[in-house]
């Protein structure tokens, strides 16, 4: 079966060019960016990879560790590292599991047939402090994803859990949130003391510090 958003992500220990992982240790209070990749060695996955690295102290501000996945070994990430260091002008600090035989990458879905029998696609997983899946996104192989888009999910989640709202289409930190229609209005008044505008009753504006 497919992992669902708020199934506990699945515990490992594993290989990395890093020393060896074992998940729900290494990811401790911290919230993880799990991302897997084709393979080595390729382009789209190398500006993946400089990307993340590039990203190092955005993620750090949201107490995020990126951790990345490929299904080649640990000889192969190290080589592999020098490229992206040096294609993508950065300094690659994440570990990079090795996934070589395919363990993890079934055990998140990862491995779709129509793509590669032996290859993860480009799965994401946004995975909070109490190991629970908050967010999945999986791109095909030719496209690149998107770190705009991630780094802005994660604000999302983290508002959300903080301030017990919601965000909608094209949030970003700053923007107006939504209250929840579970939330009446006398609750609201407590929680949202700076008040709210109501488009609709179930549609009610307010302001919220990210």
């Amino acid at each position: 079966m497919s992992l669902r958003i708020g199934d506990i992500a699945p515990d490992f220990t594993v290989a990395s060019q890093k020393g060896e992982i074992s998940f729900h240790d290494w990811a401790g209070d911290s919230w993880v960016f799990f991302f897997s990749h084709p393979a080595d060695f390729t382009p789209v996955c190398t500006t993946e990879m400089g990307r993340t690295a590039q990203l190092a102290d955005k993620f750090a501000a949201r107490n995020v560790k990126p951790l990345g996945l490929s299904t080649d070994t640990v000889e192969e990430h190290i080589k592999w590292i020098e490229d992206v260091n040096d294609t993508q002008n950065t300094n690659l600090e994440f570990p990079i599991v090795a996934d070589k035989d395919l363990k993890i990458a079934q055990a998140y879905d990862m491995i779709h047939p129509d793509q590669s029998d032996t290859q993860a696609v480009r799965s994401v997983f946004i995975i909070d402090p109490e190991k629970k899946i908050r967010l999945t996104m999986t791109y095909p192989m030719a496209v690149g994803r998107n770190f705009d888009e991630i780094l802005r999910v994660i604000d999302a989640l983290q508002t959300s859990d903080a301030n017990k709202i919601a965000t909608p289409a094209d949030w970003v930190p700053g923007k107006k949130v939504i209250i929840p229609p579970s939330i009446g209005d006398e609750e609201a008044k407590s929680l949202f003391p700076q008040g709210w505008e109501t488009l609709r009753p179930y549609l009610r504006l307010t302001d919220v510090k990210a």
